[in-house]
This record gives structure tokens, C-alpha cells and sequence, in this order.
């Protein structure tokens, strides 16, 4: 009778030990357990939270990161432009060859280095235009380009003139920072505009953008290029290896002085040895196949060297 009742129980046993073996397998091999490509994906992919500098500074502004919010909103960004690698990427190499152009009119205009970055985060270092309009590196509105001295017409836009929209971002920058006493709410206000900065300021009785209740694309804006300094700084410990081959080089092109009416810019370029597509990627303020000129206004215009060329420009 022993002997039946303990067969009995092994039996029993034998068979549950059987169905939770069985129902554990089904549920390995419903969730990619069993596969031995998601066991290697597993093992072998890992995403990591990021270590933050002990300092942060911002136009030489220091960055109060012992503040949780201050430290969560840049987390924020610094996670988006790590593990958005393809774009992050892409500003790398193209910040070799853009950063050397705007680098010397901002040092030449009293504007910190760091405010490179602005144009970055702005545009990506491409000829962008905004839903509101705005255009160019540096996303200028046409009203206010136009107050700062650039041509905007049918046929000319200087806001997609590097050097040109360069100055006039700085122009701006300058005097914004003699408005409002820092840099950083220098580069708030060329996000937001004077006037609403000035009204955002005087409602809530603080003078610091660290304190401000700003819309989400204005509190995210430093903080954006502190992300993207931050990772500029030292791209390998953010995960990006790029050699010098990868990175896109500077511009190479000769100068001439137009101070004529061109009807034909095709055929300008063809009597230059170059072509119409060559011409505008050099000259991305032309605007039309023509360059009309009734006040005789001196037009630089660039054109990419032939074997001849010895006045070679190399920013």
C-alpha cells in the first residue's frame, strides 16, 4: 500500500515538474528566449544612461546643475543627441567644414565661441526654411534680416549668405546680451524675439532663464546646445568615432567682384568653367537664373577653382 502511495506521489510530482517545464519553454520561445539571434541581440545591445560633466558653462555662464530641474532638462537633450546617432553624426562632419567660416566673424564681433552652436541646433548647418519663414544658418526672419542691413528680394537673399547672416546673427546676439545682461538670455531672446522675452521677463520679476516658465521649445534651447557642446567636447565618450576622412571638408573657391547685372547665370558659370548647380552650392543667396543689378551694387561671387585658379580661398 506504502509502495502504491509513493508511486502515486511521484507520479504526481513527475507530472507537474512536466507542465511547468513545458509552459516555461512555450513562454521562452513566445518572448525570443529560445532564439539564439535575440539572445546575442540581448547580450550584445545595451543603451546606457549618461554621466553628466561634473561643470557646465554657456558663453562663460555657469550652468546650475545642482539643480534637479536645471540637471533633468539637460538629461533631456543630452540623451536625444547621443542616441539620435545618424543626425548627431551628420552635424560632426558637417561642423568641419562650417565651423571654420563661423568661428572668425563671431570671435571678430565679441561673441562667444560657444554661440557656433546656436547655428547648429538652428538649422543643422543647412539651408533650412522654418513653417514661420525664417531662413537660412542662422533662421533669420525676413523683417529682421532686412533690419540688419541684409538684401532680401526676389533674387537675393542674404540670409542664405553664410558670411553675411553671420554677421547679422551677431549684430543681433550683441544686442540682446546689452539688453539683457547675460548671455544666456541672449540666446533666448533670439529664439523668442526681444519684445515677448521683455514681456515674459517683467510678468514673472526674474532676470535669470534659469527661472523662467518658457514654451517647451524655448526652455529646451540652451539646454539643446549645452547638449550638443557637451558632446562636441569629446565625441568618443558619447559613443562617436568619426575619422578625419569622414568629416565634410571646407570649401575651396576663388572671388570675383560683379558689379553688373548678370541675365544669365547658366551661362555665367559656363563661361567660368563651372556650372549652374556648382554656382548656387557656392552661392546659395542667387536665387533665380538671373542677378539683376539697377544700383550697380558690388556682389561677391564665389566660384570653385579650375587648374589655372592660384587665388584659391580656403576659410
Amino acid at each position: 500500500m506504502m509502495r502504491r502511495l509513493l508511486f502515486f506521489v511521484f507520479l504526481l510530482l513527475s507530472g507537474i515538474l512536466f507542465i511547468h517545464f513545458f509552459t516555461f519553454s512555450r513562454g521562452m520561445e513566445e518572448k525570443g528566449g529560445g532564439d539564439p539571434f535575440q539572445k546575442a541581440f540581448s547580450s550584445q545591445y545595451n543603451i546606457y544612461a549618461l554621466a553628466h560633466p561634473d561643470e557646465l558653462s554657456f558663453a562663460g555662464e555657469t550652468v546650475p546643475l545642482e539643480r534637479h530641474d536645471i540637471r533633468e532638462s539637460f538629461d533631456r537633450e543630452l540623451l536625444v543627441n547621443t542616441y539620435w546617432q545618424s543626425s548627431t553624426l551628420l552635424l560632426l562632419k558637417r561642423a568641419n567644414r562650417w565651423f571654420p567660416v563661423i568661428e572668425p566673424i563671431l570671435e571678430e564681433h565679441g561673441i562667444p565661441g560657444d554661440f557656433k552652436y546656436l547655428a547648429l541646433i538652428e538649422s543643422n548647418l543647412t539651408q533650412a526654411v522654418s513653417p514661420a519663414g525664417a531662413r537660412g544658418f542662422w533662421q533669420i526672419l525676413e523683417g529682421t534680416g532686412r533690419d540688419l542691413g541684409l538684401e532680401i528680394n526676389d533674387y537675393v537673399d542674404e540670409r542664405y549668405h553664410v558670411e553675411k547672416s553671420t554677421v547679422a546673427a551677431s549684430e543681433y546676439l550683441l544686442d540682446a546680451k546689452e539688453r539683457y545682461g547675460s548671455w544666456t538670455l541672449a540666446a533666448a531672446a533670439y529664439n523668442i524675439g526681444n519684445a515677448r522675452l521683455r514681456r515674459i521677463l517683467d510678468n514673472q520679476q526674474v532676470d535669470c532663464y534659469y527661472d523662467l516658465f518658457l514654451n517647451e521649445e524655448t526652455a529646451r534651447y540652451v539646454f539643446r546646445i549645452l547638449a550638443i557642446k557637451t558632446i562636441f567636447s569629446n565625441p568618443e565618450t558619447a559613443g562617436f568615432h568619426v575619422r578625419l576622412e569622414d568629416l565634410y571638408p571646407v570649401e575651396t573657391y576663388y572671388t570675383i567682384a560683379v558689379d553688373t547685372a548678370i541675365s544669365d547665370l547658366p551661362g555665367f558659370a559656363q563661361k567660368h568653367h563651372t556650372t549652374y548647380k556648382a554656382l548656387r552650392n557656392l552661392n546659395p543667396w542667387m536665387r533665380r537664373y538671373e542677378l539683376p543689378n539697377p544700383t550697380g551694387k558690388t556682389y561677391h561671387i564665389k566660384l570653385p577653382p579650375t587648374e589655372t585658379d592660384t587665388a584659391v580661398v580656403k576659410p
